[in-house]
């Protein structure tokens, strides 16, 4: 299995077209990124919100998933997005207000086309992904060692919002366990959702999320090979919103 995972791209869709094209990847032919050595691509979730073209980003993992070119996690952002689209009364703040901007300037059967793909590109998607015989997990936020092979409330939990425990920063943001240094397990996890300036790994984890939407670059982990290949980001750089550890 060779795999280019993409970190949290959250509407930054120029950037991810030029990490697909330094990935070796040609969108020449189809229209959309098709690799001559027959990679595929893997997406850890959060695709939409702040950044400048969330609908665009939208529809092409929607494509490339549909047509077995890709994997595809959903993140916490994409979990408030499929709740939007299926009417449910949710805050359009923290990214979401961005996302819908653009959708609204659809017309109708546009509209239609992109709430009934990512829908369906949502609830066909697991949770977490085991690829290659189980040495390979994607999931957003991560995941301990104890819930892999689990499904249920506390796994969903975990992979959309990280080790979070109620209690939150004086800004109002969750504050978050550091789950991967007690990591012990075989497989890599690959994973996003809180912004890092450079990929960090530890104990066969790697947090691929470099901050595309707050200025920093745009990731891809290769795998097997786990090289790291970046673009930079044209959006503000925001200092504040990267962790360090």
């Amino acid at each position: 299995m060779k795999l280019d995972i993409i970190g949290d791209i959250h509407g930054c869709y120029n950037e991810l077209k030029q990490l697909t094209i330094e990935l070796g990847y040609d969108w020449s032919k189809e229209g959309y990124p098709v690799h001559k050595d027959n990679r595929k691509l893997a997406f850890i979730g959060d695709l939409a919100d702040r950044g400048p073209h969330s609908i665009k980003t939208l529809q092409l993992v929607c494509r490339l998933v549909k047509n077995e070119l890709a994997f595809y996690v959903p993140g916490n952002h994409c979990n408030k997005l499929y709740r939007y689209f299926l009417g449910n009364n949710v805050q359009i703040t923290h990214g979401l207000e961005t996302t819908v901007q653009e959708f609204t300037k659809l017309d109708d059967q546009q509209k239609q086309a992109v709430r009934k793909d990512f829908i369906m590109l949502y609830e066909n998607s697991p949770l977490y992904h085991v690829l290659d015989n189980g040495q390979l997990i994607l999931a957003h936020a991560g995941i301990k060692q104890e819930l892999i092979g689990l499904n249920n409330k506390k796994v969903k939990t975990f992979v959309l919002y990280g080790d979070i425990n109620g209690k939150t920063h004086e800004d109002g943001s969750p504050i978050r366990a550091d789950w991967a240094v007690d990591y012990k397990g075989e497989a890599i996890i690959v994973y996003g959702h809180t912004p890092v300036k450079e990929v960090r790994i530890i104990n066969k984890t790697f947090n691929i999320d470099t901050g595309a939407v707050f200025g920093n670059k745009l990731s891809a982990l290769r795998y097997p090979e786990l090289e790291v290949v970046s673009v930079p980001s044209s959006m503000p750089y925001v200092e504040e919103k990267f962790r360090s550890f």
